[in-house]
């Protein structure tokens, strides 16, 4: 088939190369001069499958209060006069309970660790490099509430037969050396062997020159106007340079695609949460970190990519604004250099925002809509990177009409109705 991707970031270009990997022709569209411009350009660098959980769990609410009264808040609100933003959150608010948390939380970590295996086949089969660390995760616990709070998340890892390991200060300090430095600092932590690391943006551009290879095109700096209908099916694609026909089409705009999927009267439940990176260069290795350490505290991750290391966090609620606000940087800077003081050099750091394209349950949204040529891959909020080759390899079975090789319950935008018609699963595809 003639497949038209939308969307270049790490999302639309793994959906692209998995696409061609399966014999289809296919032409990638983006408003951008190059993949991965947008957010996937600065993200934390975690490709972490055991961290993935919803933002909506018990207690946040509670939480959510006492983070916004925090001089250095993981979380920030700015109240706007937007439906969308306002329905957004009192859907999340909806799945702030227990049931619904393990519900979403064995979704997410489903389709993170399928997406973490493809990777590795990947990396093996085709060589790509893209500062990548296979060191894993420590989710570091600063007070001893926070340790007995991590019970839940380690429930949902054993079902799901995530290796783990919860550990002591010491054992903190043996994982990550550097630690020794700030001893005192923290009570504990939980570490996740299998997860990795890497820049998301040097994996997004090679993948899209192996993609070409493949004969994929890529049509860069071309601004998307709007999908043309004939019934039940997308017939065209409007652009800056014209109108361009496929067999099929695939929506992987982040958080874009419900601005062109309302359009054709399709709601999605995808909303833009902006985070915030500065990216250093290492001074001292020793004083470095090795691979990830998540401030459970301040919820922002501390990254090594290779001789850089990457502060990544915040959540901030603004719509499509994206101007860069000094507190977000004085957050970051102060969790590494809390932490990792020795490490890098923050006066040189680059300071970087993206919108993250969040669902209210935290699980991105795969696959058919409506119409029946149209797919879904959007809605990965923080664990795009994560989640970003198993998501391009589902997508691109489900358009084939292949049974993926993992459950797709939970991943069709048909769990939420919002007012849409039904979903057009293509034949063959069992849920």
């Amino acid at each position: 088939m003639n497949i038209i991707v939308l969307g270049s970031g790490v999302i639309g270009t793994t959906s692209a190369y998995y696409l061609a990997e399966a014999g289809h022709q296919v032409t990638v569209i983006d408003r951008q001069s190059a993949p991965g411009m947008e957010t996937s350009f600065a993200n934390a660098g975690e490709v972490s499958p055991g961290y993935a959980a919803p933002w909506a769990g018990p207690g946040v609410p509670a939480k959510a209060v006492k983070w916004l009264m925090m001089r250095h808040s993981p979380l920030v609100l700015r109240p706007a006069f937007d439906a969308d933003m306002w329905r957004w959150m009192f859907q999340m608010l909806g799945n702030c309970n227990q049931k619904s948390y393990e519900i979403n939380k064995g979704r997410m970590v489903r389709l993170a660790e399928y997406s973490r295996d493809c990777l590795v086949q990947l990396r093996h089969d085709t060589g790509i490099a893209y500062d990548e660390r296979s060191k894993g995760t420590l989710q570091l616990f600063r007070t001893q509430q926070q340790l007995d709070g991590s019970a839940g998340d380690i429930a949902v890892l054993d079902r799901y037969k995530v290796p783990y390991a919860l550990l002591d200060a010491p054992g903190c300090e043996r994982y990550e050396p550097a630690l020794k430095n700030v001893r005192g600092k923290f009570v504990g932590g939980l570490q996740l062997p299998g997860d990795e690391t890497g820049d998301c943006f040097k994996f997004t551009q090679r993948l899209a020159e192996l993609a070409r290879e493949r004969g994929v095109q890529f049509r860069q700096g071309v601004t998307i106007s709007r999908l043309v209908t004939t019934g039940d099916r997308i017939t065209s694609v409007v652009t800056a340079d014209g109108e361009l026909t496929a067999d099929a089409f695939v929506l992987a705009l982040g958080s874009y695609s419900p601005l062109l999927a309302r359009q054709l009267g399709i709601r999605l439940p995808v909303y833009p949460v902006k985070g915030y990176s500065i990216t250093m260069p290492v001074v001292d290795a020793a004083g470095a970190p090795e691979s990830t350490v998540m401030d459970e505290t301040f919820k922002v991750a501390i990254t090594r990519l290779g001789d850089r290391i990457r502060v990544g966090g915040t959540a901030e609620i603004a719509g499509y604004d994206l101007s860069l606000r000094q507190a977000r940087r004085d957050t970051l800077e102060h969790s590494v250099t809390d932490l990792f003081p020795h490490g890098g050099d923050t006066s040189q750091a680059q300071f970087w925002c993206g919108l993250r394209p969040m669902t209210p349950d935290g699980t991105p949204l795969i696959g058919p809509t409506p119409y029946r040529n149209l797919f879904l891959n959007t809605g990965h909020g923080t664990l795009g990177w994560t989640m970003a080759c198993g998501s391009g390899r589902v997508l691109a079975d489900l358009v084939s009409a292949r049974q993926p090789e993992i459950g797709l319950e939970g991943l069709f935008m048909d769990r939420y109705a919002n007012g849409n018609g039904p979903i057009v699963v293509p034949v063959g595809v069992t849920v």
